[in-house]
């Protein structure tokens, strides 16, 4: 199985998140930006530090539905993969998903807000594929439970 992450951009730009070019996390960084898990901001003559990401762009922008969020644009990522497979127009892709060619429009974008979680995974179900639900214990190593999209 192959877990997706790092996504969340449309066209260059992220979707529904406030614009901050310089926002760059240290692992992704040049070695020369790197200063000892954090990173300079480029151009910043002060110094100004920017400190490493938690891995979810939403967390670190404090949504406090980050975790939902997460899941909505996963979610969205594979229907748009399965999407882009299909080399269909969006008036055509909203027959065969039973929505509106605007709904479409606003998956295509990511624009998410007015998609639920279960909505998403019906559209999958549309395009011939499996939701598959697991609950099972955390591990004791990890504090806290979570909530994860996992693409197979």
């Amino acid at each position: 199985m192959l877990e997706l992450g790092g996504i969340g951009h449309s066209r260059g730009r992220w979707t529904g998140i406030p614009e901050r070019p310089w926002r760059t996390y240290a692992a992704n960084a040049p070695a020369e930006e790197q200063h000892e898990g954090q990173m300079v901001r480029p151009g910043s003559a002060s110094g100004e530090k920017v400190i490493r990401g938690t891995g979810s762009v939403f967390a670190d922008l404090d949504f406090p539905d980050a975790v939902q969020r997460e899941a909505k644009l996963r979610l969205a990522y594979t229907l748009n993969q399965l999407i882009d497979g299909l080399k269909l127009s969006q008036a055509e892709v909203a027959k065969v998903l039973g929505v509106s060619q605007p709904k479409v429009s606003a998956l295509r974008n990511y624009r998410l807000a007015g998609f639920s979680l279960e909505r998403l995974m019906n559209l999958l179900t549309a395009l011939d594929q499996d939701v598959e639900i697991v609950i099972r214990r955390k591990p004791r190593s990890r504090k806290a439970a979570r909530i994860s999209v996992v693409a197979a």
